[in-house]
């Protein structure tokens, strides 16, 4: 649907920022368990006119009153992962839409009304979609009562009145409408933007969380800006790979490239032992960066520069190589889900975008009658006033989302990503690796199988995660690599919901989306 609604404003004469935006607003209401207008977002833009690619961080800040000291106050030995408290960063998608849009009416010459993008947002809300296996799932999971510390979420009223049903989740197939979410969505269609950080609307928010024990403001609203800003690179073969800077792990996903630009593919089979085992020791080494490092830059120098710098790629390769045993990492936290799409039109302008709510159905707070379900993207802030991303006022957490493209000739030649936390920098490896040097086509490098290096729910150390078409032989070597392998089903959600586009030297754009999800990819 979210497809669909990006792909009518192409075939009406819009850009690709405007696809992106209606897409956007759609998938906002029709996958409300993984992302919505109380998350964040992030996007990478690439304008054909100018040639130039922009970056919009899209996350918003904690709250002026969230402090180490209040959740101490409050007896809390870590920030809660649902509730009110969870709810303690402010939501920037609608700023990050609302900055794309001006982008690409100054820069773009785009002629499509703000309001004209939400139209089938609105709709599908107000009217209702059938429930996809997705939602259904991941509803009945969190109604687990006997974890009330990340499920059991049935006990917050506006969730349970509006995404169950007689208490139970609705059924694939249901029709599911959001009446309040449509009167929201419709106030910002017909108002723009600020309606919904500065307005009635926002007191409405505001109170009822402050009611409830929350911590955001009015205020904390309407300072919230999105930030235009310039995108991180590192060099990949032939081509430039782009990312978000921090406080994005987009500096990860490039770490990994830089690591592996390194190594010869050509001699290396892909899908073989080795391919897994020298990717996933690319990706620690990535991390133990990531999580040394990544915060909000404006409260601590974060040097991207040297992180990401051909010595320090070719010094970890070289370990790589030295080092045939698997190395380790700490044990990782579970991480949220989000939804990535993108979007290319007929000048070549480019959109890959990202947008979350962090861990399925966010905080699962819903101020009262506005349908607005909060993130919980705050509660991975730390309270040790020690570690790198500690809980402080008006500051952006570490985030999982970074949405990616890589460049070739000076215009894009892949528009990738995915969901999936911890497994975005490492399925986007994937497949950058099998079509850049193997030159498999999208569809092919999706739907290959997958590896997850972490942790699950209740888990207490890493694994190696294979999807169990990865050949038994293979498995076998990775374990004399070192590695702790744990064989998943074949086509699991838990690597995520890749996607894709491929433009040939031609120009002929091939798209691809992710038989572990419920999306799909469409052109005319």
């Amino acid at each position: 649907m979210a497809s669909q609604a990006g792909l009518y404003v192409l075939k009406e004469g819009g850009n690709a920022i405007e696809a992106a935006i209606a897409m956007a607003s759609t998938i906002a209401v029709v996958y409300p368990h993984m992302n919505g207008i109380g998350g964040d977002n992030f996007w990478l833009i690439y304008n054909a006119k100018n040639g130039e690619i922009k970056a919009i961080n899209g996350s918003g800040k904690s709250g002026e009153k969230a402090s180490i000291e209040f959740y101490r106050s409050q007896g809390c030995e870590s920030i809660p992962a649902r509730g009110p408290l969870a709810a303690n960063t402010v939501p920037g998608a609608v700023r990050g839409w609302d900055t794309a849009y001006r982008y690409g009416q100054e820069k773009m010459g785009s002629t499509k009304s703000w309001g004209n993008l939400l139209e089938q947002a609105v709709q599908y809300a107000k009217e209702g979609f059938p429930v996809t296996p997705s939602q259904h799932r991941w509803t009945k999971i969190n109604l687990d009562e006997e974890d009330s510390t990340f499920r059991a979420l049935g006990r917050f009223e506006e969730f349970a009145r509006i995404f169950l049903k007689d208490g139970k989740p609705y059924e694939v197939g249901d029709i599911f409408i959001q009446e309040d979410l449509a009167n929201t969505l419709e106030l910002i269609a017909r108002n723009g933007a600020d309606y919904y950080y500065d307005s009635e609307l926002t007191e409405r928010m505001v109170e009822d969380l402050q009611k409830h024990g929350g911590l955001l403001t009015t205020d904390d609203f309407k300072n919230h800006t999105s930030e235009l800003m310039e995108p991180i690179s590192v060099p990949y073969r032939d081509c430039i790979a782009y990312n978000l800077p921090p406080n994005t792990q987009g500096i990860a996903s490039l770490s990994i490239l830089n690591i592996l630009n390194h190594f010869n593919m050509e001699e290396i089979e892909e899908g073989s032992a080795m391919y897994y085992h020298v990717l996933t020791e690319a990706v620690k080494h990535a991390f133990r960066d990531r999580d040394k490092y990544l915060t909000d830059p404006a409260f601590i120098h974060i040097p991207v520069g040297d992180l990401l710098s051909p010595e320090r790629g070719a010094a970890y390769a070289e370990k790589i190589r030295n080092h045939s045993n698997a190395g380790t990492l700490p044990a990782m936290d579970p991480k949220g889900d989000t939804v990535w799409f993108a979007a290319v039109d007929e000048e070549g302008n480019a959109v890959s975008c990202i947008q979350s709510i962090y861990h399925e159905f966010g905080s699962a707070f819903i101020p009262e009658g506005t349908g607005v379900l909060l993130q919980n993207r705050g509660c991975f802030f730390s309270l040790d006033e020690k570690h790198v991303n500690s809980l402080k006022p008006r500051k952006r957490s570490f985030h999982t989302l970074n949405s990616a493209m890589m460049m070739k000739n000076g215009r894009p030649v892949l528009i990738y990503g995915t969901m999936g936390g911890e497994g975005q920098p490492q399925t986007q490896a994937l497949l950058a690796t099998r079509i850049i040097d193997y030159g498999m086509n999208v569809q092919e490098a999706i739907e290959a199988p997958r590896f997850l290096y972490g942790r699950t729910w209740g888990a207490d150390s890493n694994t190696l995660k294979v999807e169990s078409r990865i050949p038994e032989k293979v498995r076998r070597e990775l374990e004399r690599y070192g590695h702790v392998v744990e064989a998943v089903e074949e086509l699991t959600e838990l690597m995520g919901h890749a996607g894709a586009i491929y433009i040939d030297e031609k120009g002929v754009k091939y798209g691809g989306a992710d038989p572990r999800g419920d999306g799909m990819a469409l052109g005319y």
